[in-house]
């Protein structure tokens, strides 16, 4: 797997939920802060306004996507000057099931949005993710973000008029959607002047390659000297420019990458734990419980007990 599909893949917890509404003027909804969580929302027909807790209100039009990558709170409504009521329902509990479609009455002109969320693992945050900022928007701009268009339009469509294996079909969707905003945002900040944090490292050729290294083989014995012939470069050339995008040595991440896969392997899956620790590079189950005690304050089985009450399939999407 690629660097983005990992972080994706590592930090996802449960299944996503989504809900295409459609309100009708005057209206206003409050989307409370939800810590622990992603959100997006998608203008899917007519115009709205978001209304952030901090600074002014922005105009949303026909295909505008927001995004909230720490499940920041806000509020949408027809007009700024819109009073907005506090949430009365809930898409994403289990009850709402894997995704809704409602029509809120009234008497104005219609609009119609899609939102959604992702339920994540704040306590395996990746650095990839801190770098974003709280609230990306994607603007409906011809030829831009032609692959974020696809997957609304999908996504919009099937919610509206569920098929046959609409629940595969709407999850595959909301997966691709979450990495098509991601990948549309990073394709955006390659293009400044001056990028910084991960936006470097992805876009810096040499950093990208070692980074793609420990991601396809984490079990591999890498060296310094290793990702630095895979990257191209000297091996103190390549640990300071690693250092500096990513913002910690090579084998520090590689260790920290190599026990959150390790997380999600006891999360996810039945695997023994000896099997778990030679799949991200450890020689014994000893070692590997070692290692991972010290990362995450508890030994892995203890771990897999606590932190697996039921398969992420299963798992609620808390708001």
């Amino acid at each position: 797997m690629d660097v983005l599909s990992d972080v994706i893949a590592v930090m996802r917890t449960g299944r996503p939920r989504s809900a295409r509404i459609e309100w009708r003027a005057p209206w206003g909804q409050r989307f409370p802060a939800a810590p622990g969580s992603a959100g997006f929302q998608v203008v899917l027909r007519g115009a709205t306004w978001l209304l952030p807790p901090d600074g002014p209100p922005v105009a949303l039009s026909a295909g505008d996507v927001v995004f909230f990558p720490r499940g920041h709170g806000y509020a949408m409504a027809d007009s700024p000057s819109t009073p907005v009521a506090e949430p009365h329902c809930d898409p994403y509990t289990d009850e709402a099931g894997l995704f809704a479609s409602a029509s809120m009455e009234g008497q104005g002109a219609a609009t119609v949005l899609l939102c959604g969320g992702y339920r994540l693992d704040p306590t395996r945050a990746h650095p990839l993710l801190r770098d974003l900022p709280d609230l990306i928007h994607l603007p409906a701009v011809p030829g831009l973000h032609s692959e974020v268009r696809a997957a609304v339009e999908l996504l919009g469509a099937e919610i509206h008029r569920p098929g046959l294996g609409a629940d595969t079909v709407v999850s595959s969707l909301l997966d691709m959607l979450l990495l098509y905003i991601l990948r549309a945002w990073f394709a955006a900040e390659h293009g400044h002047c001056e990028v910084t944090g991960w936006a470097a490292a992805l876009a810096d050729p040499a950093v990208s390659a070692a980074l793609d290294a420990m991601h396809r083989d984490p079990a591999r014995p890498w060296t310094v000297a290793d990702l630095g012939t895979r990257a191209g470069l000297s091996r103190a050339a390549f640990a300071r420019r690693f250092a500096e995008l990513v913002g910690q040595p090579p084998l520090a991440y590689l260790t920290w990458w190599r026990l959150s896969s390790a997380g999600r392997l006891l999360r996810e899956t039945d695997a023994p734990l000896s099997e778990i620790a030679a799949r991200v590079g450890y020689g014994s189950e000893f070692a590997f419980a070692n290692a991972f005690k010290r990362e995450y304050g508890v030994a892995p089985g203890r771990y897999r007990r606590t932190a697996c009450p039921a398969r992420p399939e299963e798992a609620a999407l808390t708001r």
